[in-house]
């Protein structure tokens, strides 16, 4: 199929064949073609036509009032689309104005450091146009209901894959996978264990799992998942990261889709995390700000699948086994299989599907180093992809599912841009290199126009998923350390070894990590360099003073977004190995008195409660002391025994260590297992206001500066006197 071949293409023929005849005009295929086409033409014109500084400042102004009034307007998707267009209009015009007027160079060191920020600004630019496509109209997938007598369903198994995590950490996800709502006769829970371990073979036979390995660790988490399918045969595949606790309906509003399209070979649900990540937590960030992930899990992969472009995320996900089987099961050529292998099915002609509802949840990376190593790995993954298996190319694949699969690709490769971003000042302010040969006010006029209305559209159709000027931070905390991997992806793609991610551990004592925090505190330096310079330059009269000025404020920016992203390596204390939760379920409590108190639960984990109880009860706890605890789901309840470690209006329950693996199963169906237990949290976060956003990224970058330097000051001081 060609490359702007499209999912619909019998239908249209069909059209053309005979029934077009009876159409309106403007149902045309030939019609619509010329209207695009004219489309086309006049916004090339629009684009190419040039203006003055007055006239280029005038139709600014126009845009960014016209999107403004449009942003406050309830036009839904519509009102979306036309800010996309306005943004898209301004943004075309810069990188027509860009390529046709500022290139001409004087000297070399012009030239170099003008073609480098041409080269990140074509990245940014592309990247931009892409996502609008991506995003801009997500399909909002919603759950299918399985309409079938239960004789009539499919047998899944469930792969659960470990290698040297702790037992500790796989133990709920398996048991909660065995309390599936499913036909137990077509159900089976697999561990497959690359670790070899007793103590694993041990706990999957008495709960109730199989317990699978092998004589080998060949292509990692993806040789031991098809390993597994040699040795199973359910008509359905339902994958889960060791550390991701289904809920109980996970199946039931998965499966249904399966049912209705034969062709569909894949459901995508998101990965949600109860744990906060090192962002969340060092910056203290978690409930306020959308995290990493949010964008992708709550727009991105909305937007992939009215594309049919959706991908496996490696966890979380059902996969019809037929055609995974059809491909020679999970792709083994990259370190990001789960990808590789969404993208050889959709070659194959098969459907994928995104469900925006969580129904599995799991552990965030522990500490700073943890979180880049796995950023790493997928960014090293997808340009493998890129190079081996370029979606641009090759056969199968709809104009659509091209530019997502692409689009996901690029994303990785932000590393250097925004180094060069960066460090962008230095030209100017150090070398006194002019990387635009025209006007400050000329580049302001084309220039910024550009930048706010893309921020704006971004702010509307992002929304809660990701707050204006954080995703700076996100990717500046990691441009250092994965753009050399995508590099070496990118010349040779057998570069590099698979690496897992560590889940479950600890942080005893709060502590910056300056090993991770060089490149950022390197960077800073050379902002700081710059500033001097400029200051210098503005005191002592530079002939060029406006483009001194907007080249400071350009590293004032840098610092903030610089110092935000250094501090993020300032490693928060986390004596917890079992993050608590915030969630209220009717309970009540058994004492050995015989009272029992009802209440409700302020957050569990799966060693102990917080329970609160009504205020001024007058009722006195002793540390230590032996209780049952009852948790309510509708008319199911559950009772546990644990011990009183705190008193009060808030009451901490430790369970007993002496839980029996039936307990523990009913404790993680009682809580983790709950079927509305991660949606309730799902996309909860407040709408994105830009000017409140960019307050908080500058209020985090002066406090953390402060802080950043007051470590290092500490830090030498301490060297020094020992």
């Amino acid at each position: 199929m060609s490359l702007f071949s499209f999912t619909d293409m019998p239908a249209k023929l069909e059209r053309l064949g005979g029934r077009i005849a009876n159409a309106p005009i403007w149902e045309s295929d030939f019609v619509r073609a010329v209207a695009a086409a004219v489309a086309v033409l006049l916004l090339a014109i629009v684009i190419a036509v040039p203006l003055d500084l007055v006239q280029q400042s005038v139709i600014a102004v126009i845009a960014y009032f016209a999107a403004s009034k449009i942003r406050r307007l309830s036009w839904g998707r519509g009102g979306i689309l036309i800010m996309v267009g306005i943004s898209l209009l301004m943004t075309l015009r810069y990188l027509y104005w860009r390529l046709t007027v500022t290139l001409e160079f004087e000297t070399t060191v012009d030239a170099v450091f003008g073609y480098l920020l041409l080269f990140a600004e074509l990245y940014g630019i592309t990247c931009l146009v892409l996502g609008y496509i991506q995003t801009a109209w997500p399909l909002e997938r919603q759950p299918v209901m399985i309409d079938r007598p239960t004789s009539e369903w499919p047998s899944v198994d469930i792969f659960i894959p470990t290698y040297n995590e702790d037992l500790s950490v796989v133990r709920l996800s398996v048991l909660a996978a065995l309390t599936l709502d499913w036909p137990a006769d077509k159900l089976r829970v697999y561990l497959l264990d690359d670790g070899r371990r007793e103590q694993f073979r041990e706990f999957a036979q008495s709960c109730g799992a199989i317990y699978l390995t092998r004589d080998n660790n060949r292509h990692a988490k993806a040789g031991n998942l098809n390993e597994a399918l040699k040795r199973t045969n359910g008509d359905f595949v339902a994958i889960f990261d060791c550390d991701h606790i289904p809920t109980r309906s996970f199946l039931q509003l998965s499966m249904g889709s399966f049912l209705r399209d034969p062709k569909l070979a894949m459901v995508q649900t998101p990965h949600f995390f109860f744990s906060p990540d090192p962002f969340e937590r060092n910056l203290e960030t978690h409930g306020k700000v959308p995290n990493e992930g949010q964008l992708f899990y709550g727009l991105v992969q909305d937007g992939n699948d009215i594309w049919n472009a959706s991908f496996f995320c490696g966890s979380c996900a059902v996969l019809r086994r037929a055609p995974l089987e059809e491909i020679g099961g999970v792709a083994v050529e990259t370190v990001t299989e789960d990808a590789h292998t969404a993208l050889k099915m959709s070659r194959r002609g098969y459907n994928m599907a995104y469900l925006a509802v969580p129904q599995a949840a799991g552990l965030a990376t522990e500490n700073l180093s943890s979180h880049v190593g796995q950023r790493i790995r997928w960014a090293r993954g997808m340009a493998q992809i890129f190079r081996i298996d370029n979606p641009l190319f090759g056969p199968g694949l709809t104009l659509g599912q091209r530019l997502c699969y692409v689009n996901a690709m690029l994303h990785f490769f932000y590393g250097l841009p925004r180094l060069i971003f960066l460090s962008a000042p230095v030209a100017y302010l150090v070398f006194g290199a002019h990387v635009f040969t025209a006007t400050t006010s000329m580049v302001l006029a084309y220039a910024l126009p550009a930048i706010v209305l893309a921020s704006m559209t971004n702010s509307k159709i992002q929304g809660n998923h990701r707050h204006s000027f954080w995703n700076e931070v996100y990717e500046t905390v990691l441009a250092w350390y994965i753009s050399m991997p995508v590099l070496m992806a990118l010349l040779n793609p057998k570069w590099g070894k698979f690496n897992v991610t560590a889940k479950g551990g600890k942080i005893d004592r709060e502590y910056y990590d300056w090993k991770m925090a060089v490149p950022y505190v390197l960077l800073l330096a050379v902002n700081a360099i710059c500033a001097i310079f400029g200051i210098t330059e503005l005191l002592r009269g530079s002939d060029e003073p406006f483009t001194a000025l907007i080249n400071c404020v350009w590293v004032v920016y840098n610092t903030v977004i610089l110092s935000a992203s250094a501090y993020v390596a300032n490693e928060s204390r986390q004596i917890r190995h079992t993050p608590r939760i915030k969630a209220t379920f009717p309970a009540t409590v058994s004492r050995a008195n015989g009272r029992t108190v009802v209440c409700e639960t302020a957050n569990f984990s799966s060693t102990g409660l917080g329970l609160k109880l009504p205020k001024d009860n007058g009722i006195k706890w002793d540390i230590g002391e032996r209780v049952h605890v009852s948790i309510f789901r509708g008319e199911k309840e559950s009772t546990f025994p644990g011990t009183v470690q705190t008193g009060g209006q808030f009451v901490g329950i430790q369970f007993d260590d002496s839980l029996t693996l039936k307990q523990t199963k009913e404790l993680a169906k009682m809580t983790f297992g709950r079927a509305d237990m991660w949606a309730t949290e799902w996309d909860k976060h407040t709408e994105d206001k830009p000017m409140t956003s960019i307050k908080n990224v500058v209020g985090h970058g002066v406090v953390n500066l402060y802080g950043l330097i007051r470590s290092g000051i500490r830090g030498a001081f301490v060297k020094r006197r020992a």
